[in-house]
């Protein structure tokens, strides 16, 4: 097939599969919110990303009659965390292990539960 300006870009697995393992375990903590707070659906279909405009998100998680959502944005290398009554909060995304990844994203869910609880 000829190139053309709608063909998607190589993208050999050998040169970017440390970033793959990486991406794969953040996208697993992160959809473990999304399993804790939603009802169960066979197959788990409730825990899966939706790709968006700039990433993958998740579908809206209401908690405490609040909605909450969580995209990674690859374009501007950020994780989005946002409520439907406007707050946000955000981690960049950035070279580093996952265990730091983990406590960071969990530091920024607690402090975002914490904020919103001592109001």
């Amino acid at each position: 097939m000829a190139p053309t300006e709608t063909s998607w870009p190589d993208l050999p697995y050998v040169a970017w599969k440390d970033a793959c393992a990486t991406l794969h375990m953040w996208t697993q903590i992160v959809g473990k919110v999304r399993l804790a707070l939603t009802p169960w659906l066979n197959h788990s279909w409730h825990v899966s990303f939706r790709v968006t405009a700039r990433g993958l998100g998740t579908p809206l998680i209401v908690i405490d009659g609040r909605g909450l959502q969580i995209e990674f944005d690859f374009i501007d290398h950020v994780l989005w965390v946002r409520t439907s009554d406007g707050h946000f909060r955000q981690l960049t995304l950035r070279h580093m292990p996952v265990a730091e990844f983990h406590a960071e994203f969990l530091q920024l869910l607690l402090r975002g539960l914490r904020a919103e609880l001592d109001k």
